[in-house]
């Protein structure tokens, strides 16, 4: 069974200690792909020195967090225009509307999500979207620019089925983790309706681990966790789910789990 887990932060500080075992317990749950979503400058180096690192098991994103559009996000966004103009990334993102923290800067966080969304558009690559508190807003923004053109993923998913079932219809993915194994969720029930076609697996590692982990530290070894639970929604095996979103996986990022990286 391979896997591939399309949102992890595992080059934060929190994995200093035992970065390399995590990653040997990844292998050993058959995670053969690793995607690090960019939160902002501070971190930027960390995140592709890990991939520079492990080349054949994690590949980096390239964006703004919502979290971090403060006063000079106008800067951030010209970093992030420089890196891609060295080097080609896996995906735009993290970005988005977060409004469950802050809206002081609620403007902001809507140019900085246009314009990273017209760099997915320019580069032919997905963008990453975290929706906190904004899954309307966010979809509104896609449907300004969804032309035929535009694909991503909305990671953490956690909204309704009719919310599912808009993003689905703009050719977006859902990123499911370990929420879906929360007694209280939600999300168990809407899988109970929709498929697996528009679905990938994620953990947001070290935040949002699966029951019997909850409130602990994530990583990438307990996506096996969200895979046995959606295995027992949908009443099928859990290598036709690592199946299916392995190969969903593949399609959206053009990484097929089972080539190298690079």
């Amino acid at each position: 069974m391979k896997l591939t887990d399309t949102h992890s932060h595992i080059y934060l500080p929190e994995f200093e200690n035992d970065r390399p075992d995590i990653l040997k317990r990844a292998e050993k749950e058959g995670v053969v792909k690793i995607l690090l979503p960019a939160i902002d400058a501070e971190t930027h180096e960390d995140m592709l020195g890990l991939e520079e690192q492990y080349p054949d098991r994690c590949r980096s994103m390239m964006g703004l967090h919502p979290c971090s559009v403060k006063e000079n996000f106008q800067e951030e966004l010209r970093i992030i225009r420089d890196y891609f103009e060295k080097r080609a990334f896996v995906a735009v993102g993290e970005t988005g509307l977060d409004f469950y923290w802050d809206k002081t800067f609620t403007e902001q966080q809507y140019t900085a999500f246009h314009e990273q969304i017209g760099l997915a558009l320019h580069y032919n690559i997905p963008v990453v979207i975290h929706s906190r508190n904004a899954t309307d807003e966010c979809i509104d923004v896609i449907r300004q620019h969804q032309r035929g053109k535009l694909k991503g993923v909305f990671h953490c998913f956690s909204g309704t089925a009719e919310q599912a079932q808009q993003l689905m219809e703009l050719g977006f993915y859902l990123g499911i983790g370990g929420v879906v194994t929360f007694k209280n969720g939600g999300l168990d029930k809407i899988f109970e309706t929709i498929g697996l076609e528009k679905v990938v697996l994620e953990t947001d590692a070290p935040y949002l681990a699966p029951v019997p982990f909850r409130g602990k530290r994530n990583e990438p070894a307990y996506l096996r966790y969200v895979v046995d639970k959606l295995a027992a929604i949908k009443q099928i095996p859990a290598e036709e789910v690592a199946r299916i979103t392995t190969g969903n996986a593949g399609e959206l990022f053009s990484i097929p789990a089972k080539d190298p990286a690079r």
